[in-house]
């Protein structure tokens, strides 16, 4: 049995699972750090914030049924 050629395919190998390590490791920032980057639809709205838009929608139509 020769050592030197068992060491070097152990050495290889080594390499071979770092890597996907390395590769699933990154995949796991990439998922994880998605959930709080964008988003998609609208944001949730407070009742404050309805009420303004309701105001200007009645405005904009008033203005609209003028014309």
């Amino acid at each position: 049995m020769d050592i030197t050629k068992t060491l070097e395919e152990v050495r290889q190998h080594k390499q071979s699972v770092e890597r996907a390590i390395a590769s699933l490791e990154e995949l796991q920032r990439l998922t994880n750090g998605s959930t709080t980057g964008k988003r998609r639809g609208r944001k949730p709205m407070s009742e404050e914030e309805r009420q303004e838009v309701s105001k200007r929608m009645k405005i904009y139509w008033s203005k609209r049924r003028r014309q």
